[in-house]
């Protein structure tokens, strides 16, 4: 095992060593296994927008064995999503990626403007399936947002307890904050702060905005004089946010995007001390040959092979 690894699990030590173990799964697989820094596939799209919207763009999407062998074939660290996913491709897997279970989802369809996921899964089908870990979505913005921390406690004492890594989707998504709120950088460190003091082990949030949104937090941010219009030292800050980057923050690709942007904001991420990206749709939506041409050149960047600039 490679001495940053190594560094990362002591920052668990209070996990019993099934956690751990599945940690040091995670972090040794894939393209970018022992280097610190995580590229997690997650297909969950399906429930949170609809197949049309999510697969139309590339049909060999909605099968979902397609994404396992993508996954493989790419060098992803991880591969996320809800249990029918999971179960229809699984069992011709077995073994080959690490798989997280996303516990929770939340669909389209549902009338009005806050924001609650439901519970799909348990820890007991993590288990069953195999998997290293479980993945569980807060909204720190939703009126039910209590709800969802006491389910997210549940849920995590539950997989610690049986040796699995809690991911947690942290996003301040709901109707007591303005959209444009939602990406500040007061909003998403407030957030990734709420997810570990939960328990999360890799905490996927946002990529900020320069934005400071809360009164308060706008004094004290003037006060301190603390960085945020460089991107980089946006990020330093979110992840000092996960107990002085004692946690594993990654950051999230958002929708199809434009393939430079995505790799100017990884660029962004490495120099920041991000531990990596969550990249979705802007992977599975394009046809396989240019999805892992564009992987390809996010692991260089993650690895460090690639020296260049970080204009945004």
């Amino acid at each position: 095992m490679k001495e940053r690894v190594r560094e990362i699990l002591n920052w668990y030590a209070n996990e019993n060593p099934g956690v751990r173990t599945n940690l040091a799964r995670i972090l040794n697989h894939g393209k970018l296994g022992g280097t610190g820094k995580l590229l997690i596939l997650p297909v969950d799209q399906g429930f949170e927008i609809g197949p049309v919207r999510s697969f139309a763009p590339n049909p060999e999407a909605y099968d979902p064995r397609y994404h396992f062998q993508f996954a493989i074939d790419a060098g992803f660290s991880a591969y996320a999503a809800p249990i029918g996913f999971l179960e229809a491709g699984v069992s011709d897997y077995c073994g080959e990626i690490p798989l997280i279970l996303k516990c929770n989802s939340m669909d389209s369809l549902q009338s009005g403007n806050e924001f609650k996921s439901t519970i799909t899964s348990t820890v007991e089908s993590a288990l069953r399936l195999g998997c290293v870990g479980i993945g569980f979505t807060i909204y720190t913005g939703s009126t039910l947002r209590s709800e969802m921390y006491e389910q997210l406690s549940e849920f995590a004492a539950q997989a610690k307890a049986a040796g699995l890594a809690v991911v947690v989707w942290s996003y301040p998504f709901g109707i007591n904050l303005e959209r444009e709120e939602w990406r500040s950088v007061d909003t998403t460190a407030y957030t990734t702060h709420i997810a570990a003091q939960i328990g999360a082990h890799i905490i996927k949030v946002l990529f900020p905005t320069s934005r400071v949104e809360q009164t308060a937090a706008k004094e004290t941010y003037q006060q301190y004089q603390i960085p945020v219009e460089d991107p980089a030292d946006r990020i330093r800050h979110i992840v000092q946010a996960a107990f002085n980057g004692r946690r594993l923050v990654i950051f999230s690709g958002g929708p199809f995007n434009d393939e430079e942007q995505l790799l100017a904001q990884a660029r962004v991420i490495r120099a920041g001390g991000g531990f990596g990206s969550i990249i979705g749709r802007n992977s599975f939506q394009r046809k396989k040959e240019d999805a892992q041409k564009l992987i390809n050149r996010l692991i260089d960047i993650y690895a460090d092979e690639e020296k260049h600039e970080y204009p945004l």
